[in-house]
């Protein structure tokens, strides 16, 4: 008998649609039924259906008989790129100190696509209603850390993502693509970002840009704040308070990576 062998673009094709499936559950969609996996990765029923059943056999994905969700067993899969990774590595310490300095939490990201997704975070209490931890992915327009890497990234992506067009999850704030456009000439002018209750209502973030010894943006570091209803500072004056601290912070990573190169 002769087995079939799979051909490169096959398998290639295969590995994309697992991955998929995996990535297409997220904070909102935790627990999904076929036909809803099926529409959000655009694939047939059946051939999501066989994804799924590989997964759980492997121990990726558990079922009730009708509804899927992922097992613990997904984080190996990112656990490689964190022990691996010195990025991480050398930003968890700093975050712990620049966290305890101002009191609020403070998060480290980088730039996938269009998306942030954080690779390190200390949290100081809950402020916001989904939560955050290490892989956790945003739209990049609509997040201080985001922005500071679309600003101080390769203009080339800039454009890309810019071209993909810009929605405010909020309502306030920036709302076109021209102003967002301008927001990130003044974001590389001034070296930082601000996003005030763009990402949810009530939170508010400033972020740094990380460079590497090659003056490449790596990553970016922010720092997250309630907005308290009573509060009479502003955005300005509240991402001057932490300014100082989280731009040692960020300097400390640099330093940090050119000592490791």
């Amino acid at each position: 008998m002769v087995s079939e062998q799979a051909t490169p673009s096959t398998s290639v094709q295969s590995l994309a649609r697992g991955l998929a499936v995996i990535s297409c559950f997220d904070a909102e969609h935790v627990s999904m039924t076929l036909s809803e996996v099926a529409a959000r990765i655009e694939l047939s029923r059946a051939t999501a259906r066989r994804f799924l059943l590989t997964l759980q056999e492997l121990g990726y994905v558990r079922s009730n008989g009708k509804h899927f969700e992922l097992t613990s067993k997904v984080l190996q899969l990112g656990y490689a790129y964190l022990s691996s990774a010195t990025l991480p590595q050398l930003m968890e310490p700093v975050l712990e100190d620049l966290s305890a300095k101002v009191h609020e939490s403070a998060s480290a990201s980088v730039l996938d696509g269009s998306e942030i997704v954080y690779v390190a975070r200390v949290h100081t209490r809950s402020i916001m209603r989904v939560g955050i931890s290490v892989g956790t992915r945003f739209p990049a327009v609509n997040t201080s850390m985001g922005r500071v890497l679309l600003a101080f990234g390769p203009e080339e992506l800039r454009e890309e993502v810019l071209d993909g067009g810009f929605e405010s999850r909020t309502g306030l704030g920036i709302k076109t693509v021209a102003a967002l456009r301008k927001e990130l000439e003044k974001i590389r002018t001034q070296g930082y970002a601000v996003v005030d209750q763009e990402l949810e209502i009530g939170l508010r973030s400033v972020a740094v840009p990380i460079f590497n010894a090659d003056n490449d943006v790596v990553a970016a570091m922010n720092v997250s704040m309630s907005v308290h209803p009573s509060s009479e500072q502003d955005a300005h004056e509240a991402a001057q308070a932490v300014l100082p601290p989280l731009l040692q912070a960020a300097d400390q990573v640099r330093q940090a990576l050119t000592s490791t190169r």
